[in-house]
């Protein structure tokens, strides 16, 4: 996204409540709630657009958005953390029945879940740091970021509940095949994906 998050208070009101309070005063908005604080992030730059696009290409182009599987964007995730936790991934991969999962507010069960992918802008600590452990605790198989900010694409998978057990981190020049967990072959190249997600205004910046 183009700006940095904000965390804000909520007052009375119940969290998600106020998540979609603030979602219908600001369309484009992306508003998540992790670790008991509400998350709020302004519409993405073109970059982000485009490279997200670069990416459904290669997921759908290996079956992945077929009859047992879908490649989706930005779908709510419920998360198990705390009671109204839930956040909404740019990319992911889930099951074909996915819409059997729902749980409330527009989030589904992270069990359908086979992927999340993050594309960083201002707020590349969020997707860093705070988006690991929940999506860990989640137990979603694979996490993806795409570090606008430091030129590098992060491949976690193994959680455990608290943390991914293995973090890999590939520069430009690499390919990365993703995990089988997927249901199919997926070869990224860092560099290509990197080079899309880059804004012409201030390189290397997200």
């Amino acid at each position: 996204m183009s700006a940095a998050s904000v965390e804000l208070p909520h007052g009375d009101l119940p969290l998600i409540a106020e998540a979609n309070r603030i979602m219908e005063r600001n369309p484009g908005y992306r508003v998540e709630i992790i670790g008991g604080q509400l998350v709020v992030t302004p519409p993405p730059d073109g970059p982000h657009a485009v490279v997200l696009t670069d990416l459904i290409l290669p997921f759908a182009a290996a079956g992945l958005h077929g009859s047992e599987s879908k490649v989706v964007q930005g779908i709510g995730l419920w998360l198990p953390m705390d009671a109204e936790d839930y956040a909404i991934p740019d990319l992911a991969v889930v099951d074909a029945d996915v819409d059997d999962h729902l749980v409330e507010n527009n989030c589904y069960d992270p069990v359908c879940f086979r992927l999340v992918l993050e594309v960083t802008s201002s707020n590349w600590r969020n997707d860093l740091k705070a988006k690991v452990t929940a999506y860990a605790a989640a137990m979603v198989p694979v996490y993806v970021i795409v570090d606008r900010k430091h030129q590098r694409l992060h491949v976690l998978t193994d959680p455990d509940c608290a943390d991914y057990s293995t973090h890999r981190v590939h520069s430009p020049g690499e390919t990365v095949t993703l995990p089988d967990s997927l249901g199919a072959e997926v070869t990224l190249d860092v560099g290509e994906i990197l080079a899309a997600g880059r804004p012409k205004s201030a390189p290397g910046e997200g």
